[in-house]
């Protein structure tokens, strides 16, 4: 099989890159190479089924690597050009209560990929699906590669088979791999969007607790990042969509990095401590366990005091001293624990690390091999959760998609 352009994965990077290459030269034979049965499971997925395609507060503290990903944003069309002008899809913002967060108007991600394929379809856009590439071999008019039952011939290559999360997906890492073994750099891998693990014994008693509060990623005293949500407590590690905005710090703390907690960030120590001391008398004949009563969930209310307070919880809430009390309040002001490592690969949303910014240029095309362009995850950078990384995956694609339409290799 030969072909102008081959691209390598049909998720939301490669698919808006087919689009986008057959718009700009509508003369190019284009086939997308997808594993699965189908192209787009992993856009079916996002968002919990609704598709967080983009955001409206977007900018480049939300995004993490050496890619410069915000200077490619702005250099394509944001989400109203690509997906309402060019494609039909009706677009809202704010829901699931996700602050900026966009979303198709049917809240259903199925109306994003439907509409992309018929895009394809009227392009002309050729589809191989059920093909796993396996080697890719430089050739001296584009580029070889092979699966099982065969070759494919192409002028140009885009890679845009994403990283290790979510390889049920089809993002295994597989062709990361091909890539590394072809001389390509890449940054320390890590899941990314993800929940982050601590000691179970730590987290003994708030299996299932969900809690708004402000949770800091720490290193050695220092306060990396701050962000404001719920967070839930599970058997081993702490989730949470401001938990997942922390994640890809693990990739350069791992070891030294910690979550602490507040759960009250909007009531001052003063204030609580007014609160406590009026506890005290007015619960003063009940047991410790119901001192916190009526401020936390049972669980929190109960670990809380117990992890404070060195003494029978059958104790008498009269019996509490100041000294207790302080203690008490830090515990709830400054909740830490220390992070020994993330989610596995099939939780995670995003991979922190990929093809370095070193063996790209500006406009994504490889330095390495000169027609062969990268898109999407593949590459060294990871947005935060709420939009981020879907945005990339479109403005990344869109970008490869005009390039790779009119390179001539000769």
């Amino acid at each position: 099989m030969k072909v102008d352009i081959a691209i390598i994965g049909g998720g939301a990077s490669g698919l808006t890159a087919s689009v986008s290459a057959k718009i700009a030269n509508p003369s190019a034979s284009v086939l997308v190479i997808e594993k699965l049965q189908k192209v787009g499971k992993k856009i079916i997925a996002s968002g919990n089924g609704k598709c967080n395609l983009s955001n409206i507060n977007i900018s480049r503290f939300n995004y993490h690597g050496s890619i410069n990903a915000m200077e490619i944003i702005n250099r394509m069309p944001d989400y109203k050009s690509f997906f309402t002008d060019e494609l039909g899809v009706l677009c809202v913002t704010g829901s699931e209560g996700r602050e900026g967060g966009v979303y198709p108007r049917s809240n259903s991600s199925a109306t994003v990929l439907n509409a992309i394929r018929l895009k394809m379809q009227e392009l002309g856009v050729e589809e191989l699906c059920e093909c796993e590439i396996t080697e890719i071999i430089p050739i001296e008019k584009g580029f070889r590669l092979i699966y099982k039952n065969g070759d494919i011939i192409c002028k140009r290559l885009i890679i845009a088979a994403g990283g290790y999360a979510g390889p049920s997906f089809g993002t295994d890492g597989g062709i990361m791999r091909i890539l590394k073994n072809m001389g390509y750099k890449t940054s320390k891998i890590c899941p990314a969007v993800a929940s982050l693990r601590t000691d179970a014994n730590k987290l003994k008693g708030l299996k299932g607790v969900r809690v708004k509060g402000e949770v800091s990623a720490i290193s050695e005293g220092k306060i990396l990042r701050t962000e404001k949500g719920e967070l839930q407590f599970n058997e081993n590690n702490i989730s949470g969509i401001c938990v997942f905005n922390l994640a890809y710090l693990f990739q350069e703390y791992e070891g030294k990095l910690a979550l602490k907690i507040d759960l009250m960030p909007d009531i001052a120590e003063d204030e609580l401590i007014r609160y406590f001391d009026s506890l005290r008398k007015g619960r003063s004949d009940l047991p410790l366990e119901e001192f916190l009563t009526g401020a936390f969930v049972k669980n929190l209310a109960v670990y809380l005091v117990k992890n404070s307070v060195a003494r029978p919880l059958t104790d008498k809430i009269s019996t509490l001293g100041n000294t207790e009390i302080c203690k008490l309040i830090s515990k709830i002001k400054a909740l830490e624990f220390e992070v020994t490592g993330c989610s596995p690969w099939q939780n995670a949303q995003a991979t922190m690390g990929g093809i370095h910014s070193s063996c790209v240029n500006e406009n994504l095309e490889s330095l390495l091999h000169k027609g062969l362009y990268l898109c999407g995850e593949i590459l060294d950078t990871a947005g935060d959760c709420g939009g981020y990384n879907l945005q990339w995956a479109w403005s990344s694609g869109i970008l490869v998609g005009r390039k790779a339409a009119f390179y001539d290799k000769n």
